[in-house]
């Protein structure tokens, strides 16, 4: 249930539709309460303000007409500004970061402005009667309109600002580092198990049962589709009532077919069907990956924009250098933080779940290897990746982190000296690699 939540709160926030349509509610709400404070007291104390409207009925319903048609249309025009903002996005940078253009609360929070102001003033509208009815104006609710319509020309100039700003490429590329280093905060370390629970030991101190590899059930996908969340609430909950160990067979970002294994269940006899409906709950497919719990998916959105810039059609190895230097900086924050133990314990020390993560070295490849592979004959590139390398040697804490990074610095200077035709641009990539391998080998032999 918890992830179901989570993804449904994650694609509430991706939408346009659900932040316009609570302003909508609001504006509902405050155009009755305007109506009816008019009707209880009169309009007697604002005149004696000086600044509420005060004019007759024809004037009021001439007034909110004018702003509530001004206000659709500008809505209108905010929408189409939007799309053409987020066409752009997609063929420059790539679709996948459509998601960050509709996630960009700016964005909607100013859609629904425009909305609630056209909604508001219709309603109000609607309660003004002529002098050949009962007559009444409610002056207090035409005063607000007006104050809304005040605003949301404010918002419009923010607006235009805003998209302006939004759609550089420098721009968008430090938003997605910070939500990577914002994802990396939350997943590393992580905590499947009870709170203080897990088990300072090795992962090789805590073995499986002998018979588990022979003895333990698979339970597979009920659906096609992309991997986005895994309820280990639910998991570790669901395994310390029937006393069950788990192993998970896969992790968010993974695309699984229906019937694949996605978790091994141990002792098999007591899997039953209501077991198996359970365990499928605390798996949330969609049709494509999220940054919830799949770091990798951050990385790869950076990894995107750069190896769309090194491509002939754009060539724009600025871009590139600028995902590098992002890159760099969320490896070395991932190089300071533990991995989480994929052996996670109950609250009385009994394994419960082993739930294998990402690895260091998984990420980095994800995060250099299409760069690497794209970027063979610019040596700006290289020589960027070179020095961001040695940037994070400088914060990785094991040999076998040190050890990936000098695997990549190996391979970017081999596509170098293939790719690379001037003899002068080679020997500052050669330069580079000596300098990022004399920082390996001084903190980590």
């Amino acid at each position: 249930m918890k992830a179901l939540l989570l993804k449904l709160w994650d694609r509430l926030r991706s939408s346009f539709w659900f932040v316009p349509a609570a302003m909508a509610c609001l504006a509902v709400a405050l155009a009755i309460g305007a109506v009816e404070l008019d009707k209880a007291v009169g309009d007697d104390w604002l005149e004696r303000l000086g600044w509420s409207y005060s004019g007759g009925a024809e004037g009021a319903s001439l007034l909110l007409g004018t702003v509530a048609g001004s206000m659709i249309a500008i809505a209108g025009t905010v929408f189409s500004m939007t799309l053409v903002a987020m066409s752009l996005a997609s063929s420059q940078l790539g679709p996948r970061l459509l998601r960050n253009f509709m996630r960009d609360t700016a964005n909607q929070v100013v859609l629904g402005t425009f909305v609630a102001t056209f909604v508001y003033c219709l309603l109000v509208l609607r309660t003004i009667r002529r002098a050949d009815e009962v007559a009444f104006v409610p002056n207090l609710a035409v005063s607000l309109g007006v104050l809304l319509a005040i605003f949301s020309i404010g918002v419009l100039i923010y607006f235009i600002h805003h998209v302006s700003v939004s759609i550089q490429a420098n721009e968008v590329v430090a938003k997605v580092g910070r939500e990577l280093e914002e994802g990396i905060g939350k997943l590393f370390p992580g905590h499947l198990g009870e709170p203080g629970s897990e088990a300072t030991k090795a992962p090789g101190e805590a073995d499986l049962p002998a018979a588990f590899a022979s003895e333990a059930r698979p339970v597979g996908a009920n659906e096609d589709g992309y991997l986005q969340l895994i309820d280990a609430d639910a998991l570790m909950a669901l395994a310390r009532e029937e006393d069950l160990l788990l192993r998970l067979e896969c992790r968010p970002g993974h695309y699984l077919v229906q019937g694949q294994s996605m978790v091994m269940v141990w002792p098999a006899e007591r899997v039953t069907e209501a077991l198996v409906e359970k365990l499928n709950d605390a798996f949330v497919f969609g049709n494509q990956r999220t940054a919830t719990q799949d770091v990798e998916f951050s990385f790869l959105q950076l990894v995107e924009i750069a190896v769309r810039a090194l491509s002939p059609g754009i060539n724009d190895p600025f871009t590139a250098i600028s995902c590098v230097d992002r890159l760099g900086s969320a490896l070395c924050r991932l190089a300071c933080r533990d991995t989480p133990s994929p052996l996670r314990f109950d609250s009385h020390g009994r394994l419960r779940l082993v739930a294998p993560g990402a690895t260091f070295a998984g990420i980095v490849d994800t995060a250099f290897n299409q760069i690497r592979q794209s970027a063979r004959s610019n040596p700006a590139v290289a020589i960027r990746m070179l020095d961001a390398i040695a940037q994070i040697a400088g914060h990785v804490q094991h040999a076998q982190d040190a050890a990936c990074l000098q695997r990549h610095a190996d391979m970017i200077v081999r596509g170098a000296r293939e790719g690379v035709p001037e003899v002068e641009d080679l020997l500052v990539v050669e330069a580079r690699f000596m300098a990022a391998t004399q920082v390996l080998r001084t903190l980590h032999g």
